[in-house]
């Protein structure tokens, strides 16, 4: 949940992209060997480092003071601390982290509890997923006390129907009520499928599997919320108890 791994396919809309033509032949040699290059940063020791990206994962190099080599590797310190990882992590996952939560938060969705909750939280869910049902009841107590409020962004991945179901509920005159009723009774109020369903009801759904893939999310639930540190959180599948109580606490 500490990490969201595939946030680096959104990288570039976050970051920018060093120039080649400023960089150590060394590193350039790196862009040959299928790394992409993001940008300088300083490390410990006069060590020049460069951060990039490798098959959608953070790298970093480090450039000998002759400016002649390259390495790359994690750095360590004499505690042994991962340095690199580090480095990666507020320089790379955690911007592009707080970049798609701005997507999340901007793409409409059905909103549960108060604005001025603790704690925000968006989930994708599908209409027949009994796990997101499980959640659903699971965050109503917390909604109540003002724990946590949510946002639910529908989605059509379970049967070849839920699409269907999904923009039934999006279209209806009141959402939020006929996905209340859905859930409360564990999928027994179905809402009626529509033949007129305006088509922009199906692009936001298909936007919403958009982002959910490109948060590497591939199942639901798929629930994203900021810590107290402003770190995405990610939880895949139903949470359980310390998931459940980090949700709660922000965590």
């Amino acid at each position: 949940m500490k990490k969201i791994l595939s946030l680096l396919t959104l990288l570039m809309s976050a970051t920018t992209q060093a120039q080649t033509t400023d960089l150590p032949e060394p590193v350039k040699q790196m862009e040959k060997q299928g790394i992409e290059i993001i940008k300088p940063f300083s490390a410990p020791g006069g060590v020049e480092g460069w951060l990039g990206k490798y098959q959608d994962m953070g790298v970093t190099l480090y450039l000998t003071p002759d400016k002649k080599h390259v390495i790359s590797g994690y750095m360590y310190d004499a505690q042994g601390n991962n340095l690199s990882e580090k480095t990666i992590n507020d320089e790379i996952y955690i911007p592009a982290g707080r970049e798609m939560w701005k997507q999340l938060t901007a793409a409409p969705g059905i909103t549960e509890g108060s604005a001025e909750a603790k704690c925000q939280v968006v989930a994708f869910a599908d209409p027949f997923c009994p796990y997101c049902n499980k959640f659903w009841h699971q965050a109503q107590p917390f909604i109540k006390d003002k724990s946590i409020s949510t946002k639910t962004l529908l989605v059509g991945v379970i049967r070849p129907d839920s699409a269907q179901y999904a923009a039934a509920v999006l279209s209806a005159k009141d959402p939020a009520k006929v996905w209340y009723d859905l859930e409360n009774s564990d999928g027994k109020i179905k809402p009626e499928l529509k033949s007129n369903i305006p088509p922009d009801v199906f692009k936001q759904i298909q936007h919403n599997q958009q982002l959910m893939e490109q948060l590497g999310a591939s199942g639901t639930p798929a629930i994203y919320y900021l810590n107290k540190a402003r770190t995405l959180q990610q939880i895949i599948g139903l949470p359980d108890a310390k998931q459940m109580a980090d949700l709660v606490a922000c965590k």
